[in-house]
């Protein structure tokens, strides 16, 4: 009997010890993407960060705050990296809101929406 219990508790102590399974790197979603009104400039992110239209950064609705992802215009081939701090978007169809200086990088705002892949980074 003692013998179990000892096995036990050294097999509950190894796999305590082992390692979670880690987040998949590479492209997770392929999707539309927008980007932000000039009305949040200024306004508080839900990670708490000040939004700013001029830094590279984006809401996703699942990943964690300070994530970093490539966003990939899927019709140009042009890529952005961006730093998630933000959740969103909330219009269906649509897997990331990008500011509006990350969006510029990859597709002219006046387009609006455009299609994209989204690449997590770490």
């Amino acid at each position: 009997m003692n013998k179990l219990i000892l096995f036990a508790l050294l097999s509950l102590i190894i796999t305590g010890c082992s390692s979670a399974p880690s987040v998949s790197k590479g492209v997770i979603e392929k999707g539309k993407a927008s980007y932000y009104a000039d009305k949040y400039h200024g306004r508080t992110t839900a990670s708490g960060e000040v939004f700013n239209q001029q830094a590279l950064s984006a809401a996703h609705q699942t990943l964690g705050f300070g994530s970093r992802v490539k966003v990939t215009n899927i019709s140009n081939n042009k890529s952005v990296i961006v730093t998630i701090n933000d959740r969103g978007p909330f219009i269906r169809g649509r897997i990331i809101d990008l500011s509006k200086k990350a969006f510029s990088q990859i597709a002219s705002v006046k387009q609006g929406v455009i299609d994209v892949t989204v690449e997590q980074l770490d």
